[in-house]
């Protein structure tokens, strides 16, 4: 198990429409993500920058690459596009974290 971490930015106003529609999130898109091997995802907001900060494990067969083929993740990310910066495929910016310190 691996543990994953990135950064993606909010557009400023938009926490509490962020948090309702993850808190209502498609039960497909749940199962694509599951099916593509990650758990124990979890998504904090920093409010100074509106920068929200993802982490999740990744199993050691995880097919998290391929997600942005299927249909639904691009259907999420269409939805999620006005709210977030996105790139041209309305996938959200994000940049990787390195990780410097983990305690079990």
């Amino acid at each position: 198990m691996t543990r994953v971490a990135f950064k993606m930015k909010l557009k400023p106003g938009f926490l509490a429409e962020y948090k309702k529609r993850h808190d209502e999130i498609w039960p497909e898109l749940a199962l694509e993500l599951s099916k593509a091997g990650i758990t124990d995802y979890s998504i904090f907001f920093d409010e100074e920058t509106n920068a929200l900060f993802a982490v999740q494990k990744q199993s050691e067969n995880c097919t998290a690459d391929l997600l942005p083929q299927t249909e639904i993740v691009k259907k999420w990310w269409k939805y999620m596009a006005k709210i977030m910066e996105v790139n041209p495929d309305n996938s959200p910016v994000s940049l990787p974290l390195i990780e410097v310190f983990h305690q079990d």
